[in-house]
């Protein structure tokens, strides 16, 4: 045999055994991961954790599975942050497309739990998830995410928090209105038996929905200190002639000063008939028709209105734009239109929280123009208990907000001795003078 026969024969041998040993490696990867997944579905995890870490060592990118049921074993059961680490890293490296912006949210909450890394690594991480798909990330970390954007922005670049803010919200928005399109197809028909599955996705479906309201209100809190019409005007300003084309800059900007109460500064007619050219939509036009009516355009209002109406299909998004015509009928005094356009959201969106919590806030504000005597006034209360007792029971994710004024009312519904006092029946009905003109019960207790 000369030398090339022999060379080339070695060759052959070399990768013939190579080849058997990685047929060998994948049927015991094969055998091993079966056994694990069995044991870790019985609950058996000492012995599950045996196999998986021989996965974990040398069969890397067999499955996912490895690391879905690798990390409950590794944090829940081992309670291992070094190893549970360990566990986010391959996976990441192994399986990057297997929904990584939960992966990137879940790794975050776990190294910020178990203190593994500084509050800046932390933000990467949570930056990294949020850049892929911020609707995939937990509720706490959207929130974490911004509060890192503003400590970090606030004071040299108040614009990246604003943005930031807007663009957080409307992903906050998508999955609100997502839970509840959902839970309004599980609970429209009341006479309906839920059975057991559809029990369990109305409750996840209402915590979740609390847990992204209790986020939208923590925002607000932030980014209220830092956006004020002091500052937003200037801001916006400057960058107008930049922007005055840019149909997403303009919503914005048009909504913050709306939300803020900016409207009395020349500038915001500006954006506004910027933003409606700029994008002929439902919303550009309901903020036109609120701008014209404040002129006292009401042909001109009515016309934007109705082209408002006209555009849109979606009936959860028909109820924002009338509670934000509402908002504006509040602002100029005319309480009993604003209550009239609260409940024409509420046709759209039976289930609209904030709708009947703003007519809530309108009796309350009403409590000593309704109310000759202390009986009155406080009736005027109940009416508002109702309505915030209503918004929390129908929609979760404002019930912790609802929660708060439900208490602030319940304290000042009329006691015993005032209904005495005043000659009225307890549980009798009551209806409330001036321009509510509601009917409610008298309390019992």
């Amino acid at each position: 045999m000369n030398k090339t026969t022999f060379l080339l024969a070695a060759l052959l041998l070399l990768v013939s055994v190579k080849s058997n040993a990685q047929e060998d490696l994948k049927r015991e990867c094969t055998i091993k991961y079966n056994l694990f997944k069995g044991d870790y579905q019985s609950k058996k995890y000492e012995e599950a954790y045996i196999n998986w870490m021989y996965l974990m060592d040398n069969c890397k990118d067999l499955s996912v599975n490895i690391y879905k049921f690798g990390s409950n074993l590794v944090e829940d059961v081992r309670k291992d942050p070094a190893l549970a680490k360990r566990v986010y890293e391959q996976r990441l490296q192994y399986f990057p497309t297997k929904n990584p912006a939960k992966v990137h949210s879940d790794y975050a909450t776990y190294l910020a739990k178990n203190k593994l890394v500084s509050e800046d690594e932390i933000f990467l991480i949570l930056e990294k998830g949020y850049n892929i798909d911020p609707t995939k990330m937990g509720v706490k970390n959207l929130y974490m995410y911004f509060q890192g954007v503003t400590d970090r922005n606030k004071e040299t670049n108040p614009q990246k928090v604003f943005d930031t803010y807007d663009d957080v919200l409307e992903n906050v928005t998508i999955k609100l209105e997502g839970y509840a399109a959902k839970l309004k197809q599980l609970t429209a028909d009341s006479t309906k038996v839920l059975g057991k599955r559809e029990i369990s996705l109305v409750r996840a479906y209402t915590i979740n929905s609390k847990a992204l309201g209790t986020v939208e209100s923590n925002l607000d809190v932030i980014i209220s200190e830092l956006a004020t019409c002091e500052r937003l005007v200037p801001l916006y300003q400057r960058d107008f002639e930049a922007n005055k084309t840019n149909a997403v800059w303009l919503k914005r900007a048009v909504s913050r000063m709306f939300n803020k109460g900016c409207q009395s500064d020349p500038l915001f007619e500006i954006l506004v008939r910027a933003y409606a050219e700029a994008s002929p939509s439902p919303e550009s036009y309901a903020f036109l028709a609120s701008l014209l009516e404040d002129k006292g355009d009401v042909n001109g209002a009515s016309q934007m209105r109705q082209k408002s109406f006209e555009l849109e299909t979606d009936p959860l998004k028909k109820a924002k734009i009338k509670l934000k015509f509402a908002q504006a009928a509040k602002g100029r005094g005319q309480l009993s239109k604003a209550r009239s356009l609260a409940r024409e959201a509420l046709k759209f969106n039976p289930n609209y929280g904030k709708a009947y919590l703003f007519i809530a806030r309108l009796y309350q504000s009403s409590v000593n123009k309704c109310g000759k005597n202390e009986f009155e006034k406080r009736m005027v209360y109940v009416a508002a208990l109702n309505k915030a007792r209503k918004a929390a029971a129908v929609d979760p994710s404002i019930s912790g907000i609802a929660a708060k004024y439900i208490r602030s009312y319940s304290g000042n519904v009329p006691s015993k001795k005032v209904i005495f006092t005043a000659g009225v029946n307890p549980g009798s009905s009551y209806t409330i003078k001036c321009w509510i003109g509601e009917a409610v019960r008298v309390p019992q207790k």
